[in-house]
């Protein structure tokens, strides 16, 4: 891969070019002979998960990077931290080609994986952290500096020595950002930080990630499948479909000008005439005592304050439309206006 325009981007932490990245798979029939035969005379087929993408990101920038399940995120996320040796394009981050591996480089970010844990299961969270201080040639009074900053920020000081396999989701996905960022990384890359958690972990992680940016200048780069995480952190989006770039520009004018719904759930404290309540709106799904709606957008406000006067309501929440419905807008150019 070429190492050309270095100091054209010296004001940026990402820079990607024409990335392309082509997997080999085994072709499997869908028959059981078929399979036999594949395990005696394999075939493989090229698949082509990134075609030829481009996008940069500024230092100090909180990009939410979304799409479907496998549009290609994840495995933009693994070139650009290292972990997979891209096909064709060029991919510069903090100057570095990723996948040299270079121990300055590795030194300066970061990847959290939401699915992924780097903790060690029966040993208490401080024994990682301590590995990870070695590793990274942390001095120890930065380290203890870093670390009681961060489990305070994040609420954990008192589980330090709590074995992981006691620990709760929320609180273990938390130690996985303290591991992570620990050394103080540049450059961040979170591949579903929030998934599985409670709303109120959600929250706890989305504010973390939030005051890290802001304190350190530091670059996120975010995958999510949770609207939530995009409202709350970022100002521009990029979204990929099927290894492909369909979008990139702010988060304000995707939601303006593809997400036609907001979504309403409704908890009722007595009985609901389902009639009525479709007369109103578009009924998703009901299971008493929750009703989940979709509204036009513009009528969200309007539809809630109905529901309230008309209907024992015991609480009610609005929320924007899913991830996955306005991808699919933006893939097919189905603007609300056009």
């Amino acid at each position: 891969m070429r190492r050309s325009g270095i100091k054209e981007n010296i004001n940026k932490a990402v820079v990607v070019s024409g990335l392309v990245k082509n997997f080999e798979v085994l072709e499997k029939g869908a028959r059981n002979i078929d399979r036999i035969k594949s395990l005696l005379k394999p075939k493989k087929k090229v698949v082509t998960a990134l075609k030829g993408i481009s996008f940069s990101i500024g230092k100090g920038e909180l990009v939410g990077f979304i799409g479907a399940n496998g549009a290609g995120k994840t495995t933009t996320m693994k070139i650009l931290s290292g972990l997979l040796y891209p096909t064709a394009g060029f991919v510069q981050v903090l100057g570095f080609n990723p996948w040299d591996r270079k121990r300055e480089f590795l030194k300066r970010i970061s990847l959290v994986m939401g699915q992924k844990n780097q903790l060690w299961w029966d040993l208490p969270a401080i024994d990682t952290l301590e590995l990870n201080r070695a590793i990274y040639e942390i001095p120890h009074l930065t380290f203890k500096k870093v670390l009681d900053e961060l489990v305070e920020i994040l609420d954990v000081k008192d589980l330090l020595t709590t074995p992981v396999r006691k620990l709760s989701l929320g609180q273990r996905m938390r130690f996985e950002l303290i591991a992570a960022l620990i050394h103080q990384p540049e450059v961040l890359f979170l591949d579903e930080p929030t998934i599985g958690l409670d709303v109120v972990g959600q929250q706890a992680i989305r504010d973390f990630i939030y005051q890290y940016n802001r304190k350190f200048s530091a670059t996120v780069m975010l995958t999510s499948h949770n609207m939530s995480d995009l409202v709350d952190l970022t100002k521009r989006v990029i979204v990929i479909d099927k290894g492909e770039i369909v979008f990139d520009g702010k988060l304000t004018d995707l939601i303006t000008n593809y997400a036609k719904e907001k979504i309403i759930k409704i908890y009722f404290s007595g009985d609901v005439n389902i009639g009525s309540l479709e007369k109103i709106c578009k009924i998703r799904r009901y299971a008493y005592p929750e009703a989940v709606i979709s509204v036009d957008r513009s009528l969200a406000a309007f539809t809630a304050a109905e529901l309230l006067q008309n209907f024992p309501v015991a609480d009610i929440t609005i929320e924007e439309e899913g991830i996955e419905s306005i991808v699919r807008r933006v893939f097919r150019g189905e603007a609300v206006n056009g």
